[in-house]
């Protein structure tokens, strides 16, 4: 099938004008650049929708949210309740994965209006026999609209008010809860006003917003050091892999590599006849985005892996990068998908003064467009056909953000349980487009925010404007291609601080497993990111075991995550006041807390982002959060330490030192 591409649009509400709707409905959040792009949930998760509604005088309104699963007929409601100042909120549940429609209606409620009158009249003392029978009268008008045996109790109702005259027990029938719910169940919506726009919610499977990622490179854990492994080897880090809590299990490119123009070592220009080269220098004449590197062993042997991964708790993550090594297939069964220069040569990928003469881009500006676009999907949909469910996209910001709409729009329409992950480290409106088309999780600015400053600043805006509603990050302290300068630098301390920061300030986090595990902070030089001996370019036989290591440490944290829903959330976080002497605010120990929805789950992180020295202050908690005295007393629970402590009040002292684990992940009963 062809792509055929008109672009994300809202969808309106196709009404007839009726000059009677007199209530006015606008501001409706969340709402994505006027409804164009979608909204991101994952399923099971509360919506929360809010809107401005308001009519002329004085009458009183009723609202809903309306919603439904994208395609079906029948249309679900939840009520809205007024605010402030006119401000209306709803909610309703996510459904299963896949797209969903919602729009907020309102109407002028009489009834309500009506009896509120009834009310002030009675109170005063003033005469309400005519206003009853009107009120019998809505009863009635109520009772056509209703069905069976609610049919005959609001006529029975009706007779009730009128036949009572001014009587007590008219007014009382009139206000009762029972006739409050039959005209609730039976509301009169004529003249009803319907927003403009339906909006789309797209509603992602639950690991798309909790989730935690190991990326290794299956070619280094041969049974034999030195030698190329393979997925069967592979499969014995499995069972470990899963023991330490891990969930997603991420591979970078499996597909043969080329030979033209090859990496050696440490990114040389000039390979050795040992060198494995690039894996992200795709195509060989053993194929392409489809084919599995030989060394690595069949597709049957892949299939086995993510089957084993899958016994182990764990889901297989392949890298889709579409860029080709001189030696792929399409160069020579497509060669207008490629630029070609004037002296015969195809262009490879350039980034001045940088060369990359092992990779060619792809030319999306070809004639051949759509073709090339179908390829690219159907590279997603032959992995999902093998059991892949997430994918790792690089560098997605290089590519067309509309082929991106498309792709990811077709493949969710007919596999909506599938997660892709955006790894552009890139500009900030840029990364953020990227979600809006559809991207379900991305990499963030997590790596070069380290300051608590510049943390918190960070988190404020990924959590606290219009990036929470479809931007869901994904903090990783190091990958492949970065080794910040602070894990080169503060030693085994910092690689815990950052572990610490990115599992518990994000619901979502991975790491460059192996090289995180053990501590590895040799850069190729000062000044780079990169890593000496870089895996990118050679198969590496890691002692797992190598004193130093912090598998024990993030194998805790992320049984504590697993344990606490509310670190299973990234955007229900606030960040605590922590005083050193002085009374002025501490800038090394840095504080927040964290809860679940119904708040039977809140935890405390306090994290002293200092590798050298120890720190202790003053930590204010927010107990008026939680309709807690400021005297009140509560425990916590040191997740990391077992130890407990018994607080009073919001004020309470904490230190800690890098020299041993440089962060308490407190769980908190307030109510021990």
């Amino acid at each position: 099938m062809k792509p055929c591409f008109y672009g994300p649009e809202p969808h309106p509400v196709t009404s007839k004008f009726d000059g009677r709707s007199r209530v006015i409905i606008e501001r409706v959040s969340p709402e994505i650049d006027g409804g164009r792009y979608p909204v991101k949930r994952v399923e099971g998760e509360l919506v929360h929708v809010e809107a401005d509604i308001y009519t002329d005088g004085a009458d009183m309104l009723s609202a809903l949210v309306r919603y439904r699963r994208s395609g079906a007929r029948k249309w679900l409601s939840s009520p809205m309740e007024p605010v402030e100042n006119d401000r209306w909120s709803g909610s309703f549940r996510a459904g299963e994965p896949g797209m969903m429609e919602y729009f907020v209606e309102a109407w002028v409620d009489h009834f309500a209006t009506w009896k509120r009158g009834l009310r002030k009249k009675v109170d005063a003392g003033q005469d309400v026999s005519v206003d009853l029978e009107i009120g019998a009268l809505m009863v009635r008008q109520a009772s056509s609209r209703a069905e069976g045996g609610d049919a005959a109790r609001l006529q029975e109702l009706g007779s009730v008010i009128v036949a009572a005259g001014a009587e007590p027990s008219a007014v009382e029938a009139a206000e009762s809860s029972e006739l409050h719910e039959l005209m609730q169940r039976y509301v009169d919506k004529a003249h009803m006003t319907q927003y403009d726009l339906q909006l789309s919610l797209q509603v992602d499977p639950a690991i798309a917003g909790f989730s935690t990622w190991y990326e290794l490179f299956p070619r280094s854990w041969s049974c034999e050091p030195g030698q190329h492994g393979t997925f069967a080897e592979c499969s014995r880090m499995l069972p470990r892999l899963g023991k330490m809590g891990f969930d997603v299990l991420y591979l970078p490119p499996i597909h043969p590599i080329g030979l033209t123009k090859r990496k050696g070592r440490n990114n040389a220009l000039q390979a050795s006849p040992d060198d494995p080269g690039s894996c992200w220098a795709i195509g060989s004449p053993d194929g392409g985005h489809t084919a599995i590197h030989p060394e690595l062993g069949t597709l049957d042997d892949f299939r086995k892996f993510v089957r084993a991964a899958e016994s182990e708790g764990m889901q297989v993550a392949l890298d889709i990068a579409f860029q080709c090594s001189p030696d792929h297939p399409w160069v020579r069964e497509h060669p207008n998908w490629f630029v070609w220069r004037p002296d015969g040569t195809v262009q490879f990928a350039e980034n001045p003064p940088k060369r990359y003469e092992d990779i060619l881009p792809i030319n999306f500006e070809s004639e051949e467009w759509e073709e090339l676009w179908t390829a690219l999907r159907d590279v997603f949909l032959f992995w999902i056909a093998e059991g892949v469910r997430v994918f790792r996209v690089d560098n997605p910001h290089t590519k067309s953000f509309r082929f991106w709409d498309w792709a990811l729009a077709e493949i969710r329409a007919q596999h909506p349980d599938t997660v892709f992950l955006a790894e552009a480290f890139t500009r900030p409106k840029v990364m953020a487009r990227l979600a809006k088309g559809g991207y379900s999780q991305s990499y963030t600015y997590f790596t070069w925010r380290n300051t608590k400053h510049e943390l918190q600043e960070y988190l404020a805006e990924l959590t606290a404007t219009e990036l929470r509603e479809f931007m869901r990050p994904n903090f990783w302290p190091n990958t492949p291609d970065i080794l910040h300068e602070e894990l080169q630098n503060n030693g085994r301390p910092m690689f815990l601080i950052r572990l610490v920061l990115a599992a518990t300030l994000s619901s979502n986090y991975g790491m460059y497993g192996p090289a995180y595990e053990l501590c590895e902070h040799l850069p190729v030089m000062e000044g780079k990111e990169e890593y000496l001996d870089s895996e990118k370019y050679e198969i590496k036989a890691w002692d797992m075991d190598r004193p130093g290591n912090i598998r024990a440490e993030i194998t805790a944290i992320n049984r504590i995550r697993r344990q606490h829903p509310a670190l299973q959330q990234t955007a229900d976080i606030t960040f605590l006041r922590v005083d050193a002497a002085g009374g002025h605010e501490h800038d090394k120990l840095m504080a927040y807390v964290k809860k679940n929805e119904d708040a039977s789950s809140i935890v405390l992180t306090v994290v002293n982002i200092d590798p050298h020295a120890a720190h202790d202050g003053w930590l204010r908690f927010p107990l008026e959060q939680f309709g807690l005295s400021h005297d009140h007393r509560f425990r916590v629970e040191d997740q990391l330490s077992g130890a407990t402590y018994d607080w009073t009040g919001e004020w309470n002292y904490v230190a800690l030192h890098p020299a041993g684990m440089p962060a308490h992940i407190f769980s908190v009963h307030l109510h021990p």
